[in-house]
C-alpha cells in the first residue's frame, strides 16, 4: 500500500512484527503483522488503543526480564536485549506516529475556511 502525496508515491508505515507468541502480548495478527481493524463506530479508537496496549506490553515484558537479569534468574541475556530492543523501536514508532499526526492536524487547523 501506498499513500499518494503531491505525484510522489510514499511506501506506507512498516507493520510491527507479531508479537501474539511473546509473554501473552496480543493485539496483532498473524497473517500480516497489523493490528487487527474495527469495523465498528470507533475504529480508530480501538486500533489507538491496541497500539497502545501493544507499547505497554513490549515495555512490561522488557521491564520483566530485565529484573529476571538483575536477580540472576535469566538464562539467556539475549533474551533480554531482545526485549529491550523491540519495546524500544515500537515506542519509537509510536511517538513518530503521534508527532506526524499532531503536525497533520496543526497544519489542518492552519487552512483557511
Amino acid at each position: 500500500m501506498t499513500l499518494p502525496i503531491g505525484g510522489i508515491s510514499i511506501p506506507s508505515f512498516p507493520t510491527a512484527p507479531d508479537m501474539s507468541g511473546i509473554g501473552g502480548i496480543g493485539g496483532t495478527s498473524a497473517a500480516t503483522g497489523a493490528p487487527p481493524v474495527s469495523t465498528g463506530d470507533n475504529g480508530f479508537a480501538d486500533i489507538l488503543t491496541g497500539a497502545i496496549d501493544n507499547v505497554q506490553g513490549a515495555q512490561s515484558k522488557a521491564d520483566g526480564l530485565a529484573v529476571q537479569a538483575a536477580t540472576g534468574d535469566l538464562k539467556d541475556v539475549h533474551d533480554y536485549m531482545i526485549a529491550a530492543q523491540e519495546a524500544s523501536l515500537t515506542t519509537e514508532m509510536f511517538v513518530t506516529i503521534k508527532n506526524k499526526a499532531v503536525e497533520a492536524f496543526t497544519e489542518i487547523m492552519r487552512m483557511p475556511v
